[in-house]
Formats: structure tokens, sequence, C-alpha cells
């Protein structure tokens, strides 16, 4: 995807408030959220991520077994292509080291989700003191502020000029191989997103009536961005946060499957799940289906409800 259509997809997602705010005087959230209510799509994806959170939240404390005891290694033999498939007491079978999969998938779904959040959290703040600065400056910055805004622009564009896995492995690999490193590796991929995208929805309030009727007042311009501009260009922010849980997951599993992810394997995570499975697929291919279908659907489910919700916000996208 070249940068120019990334820029124009986030400046359409950034325009949305402004335009329903203006059009209809109504609360954007109030009929977004009637749309949602009838919209499949996002039932089902709020569904898939209620589920999810329950599994990551309780899933722990209802494994059958310890996800890191090789309780039965001596059933499972690699090296001879032997390996024990679902049964009773093993749900999901056993992976390579004869360890309960059922109890490492529930536990894996925590890490997965707290990989997922975390990244998605530091790109959104870091993006958000970007974009939040760069989207004052141009709007009541003068030309001093529009020079700023364009330097901070250039440099988010340079970011976004790189593919995003490109730029998660990259960095992953300078800071070395841990949890904390993916987490904050597809965070940094994140940035630029969140920082054009509340750029774009400020420079929309920019010339609301509301902001022209602060300034005609003589209200101070820090308090103009602070109280009213931020507070009305966060609605699509909050969408593409939902999106980018999704990609997030999947990111933070790319770069768990490269090898770049948590060193510790006894610690159950799909994406490192996934990893250890490729080597045995050919004798045990459910070791690795098991991890890909539950990162498949856990993003689906974030997708389903973050696409909902953009289609809530912009009224060419409705059917």
């Amino acid at each position: 995807m070249s940068v120019a259509t990334k820029t124009d997809k986030i400046q359409r997602l950034a325009e949305l408030t402004a335009t329903k705010e203006t059009s209809t005087g109504a609360s954007l959230w109030r009929e977004a959220f009637r749309r949602l209510k009838s919209s499949k799509m996002a039932i089902i994806g709020a569904v898939i991520i209620a589920v999810f959170v329950v599994i990551a939240i309780v899933g722990p404390y209802l494994t059958p077994y310890a996800p890191t005891a090789q309780t039965w290694r001596g059933e499972v033999f690699p090296n001879q292509g032997k390996f024990v498939g679902p049964r009773g007491e093993n749900w999901f079978g056993l992976d390579h080291l004869g360890r309960d999969m059922f109890s490492r998938m529930l536990v894996g779904a925590r890490q997965t989700l707290l990989v997922g959040v975390v990244s998605t959290l530091i790109g959104l703040v870091a993006g958000f003191l970007i974009g939040g600065l760069s989207g004052a400056a141009a709007t009541l910055g003068g030309e001093a502020g529009k020079r700023v805004d364009s330097v901070i622009m250039r440099f988010i564009d340079m970011m976004l000029a790189l593919p995003s896995l490109l730029l998660a492995v990259s960095v992953a690999a300078v800071m070395g191989q841990s949890l904390t490193t993916v987490m904050i590796a597809v965070g940094v991929v994140q940035v630029p997103v969140f920082a054009r995208l509340l750029r774009g929805s400020m420079l929309a309030q920019g010339g609301a009536d509301y902001v022209l009727a602060a300034q005609s007042l003589g209200v101070r311009k820090r308090r103009i961005v602070t109280s009213q501009i931020i507070p009305n260009s966060l609605s699509p922010v909050i969408v593409q946060a939902t999106l980018s849980l999704a990609t997030a997951i999947i990111e933070a599993a790319a770069l768990s499957y490269l090898g770049l992810g948590n060193p510790d394997p006894a610690i159950p995570e799909w994406g490192v799940m996934l990893a250890q499975a490729q080597r045995f697929f050919d004798n045990a291919p459910m070791m690795a289906v098991y991890p890909a279908v539950g990162i498949i659907i856990t993003a689906l489910g974030f997708t389903l409800l973050g696409e909902a919700m953009r289609e809530a916000l912009d009224p060419k996208l409705r059917g």
C-alpha cells in the first residue's frame, strides 16, 4: 500500500466527525451506537471480542493442568513423528514436550491480549502527543505553527512509507528478543497512523463555528485546543484503536513466529506456539492450527467491530 493511499484513508476517517456534526448537529456517538445495535457485523465482532477477553481473564484459572508441566513427556516422540492427538483428558492433545495444548491455549490468550492492548496503547499515547502537537500548531499556530506541522508530518510520512512489519522487525532486532520488545516494536508501527489521524481530525475541527466563536471571544489558543478541538477530534481515533488491536495481535504473532518474541518458550503465547509447531507440522498439524485459528478469529473480531464503527460514522459507506 502506497503512502498516498494510507494517508487518504486516514484523512477520510479524520474528516468523519466534522462532517457529521456539521451536517446534522446531532451527537455523533449516539447516532453511531444506534446503527451499531442493528449491525450484524458489529454484533458478531463484539461477541468474538467478549469471548476472547473472558477467556483471557478467567482462562488461566480454569486450566485443567499446568501449562508448562511436561506431564506426558513419555508419550510423545517428536523424532519418530509420534504425537498424541485430542482425547478425553487432553481435549486439544499434547505438544512436542508432552504439555496439554488446551491449557496452553487458555493461558496464551492472556499473553496475546496483553501484547495487543499494551502495544496499541503505546502507539495511541505517542501518536496522540505527536498528532496533538502537530494539529495544534497547524490549526492555531500561524505561519510558524504551519512550519512546525510540516516538519512533523514529513517525519510521519517517512514512517508510513516503510512496510509496517519491516519497521516492527527492525525495531525488535535493535532492541533484542523479549516480550517487551514486541510490545514496543508493534507500538512504534502504530504511532504514525494515530498521529496523522488526530492531526487530520483537528484540522477538520479547526474551522468549526465553535472554534471561531471562541477566538472571537478572546479565549486563549491553548484552552481552545485542549478543551474544545482535541475532545471533539477523538472519535475517529477511538475507531482506529479498535482496528489497530487486530493488526497489533497479528504483527506481534508474526514477530514471535520470526523468533523475536519472548525468549522463554515455556511461557504460552499464541505466536510462540505457532513458531514451535512449524517443525512438526507434517506429523502434528493441529499444534499449529489451534493457535493460528485463535489469532485469526480474534483479529477478525476486532476488525469487524472496527469496520462497523467506521461505517456507522460515515454515511457514504452505509448501504
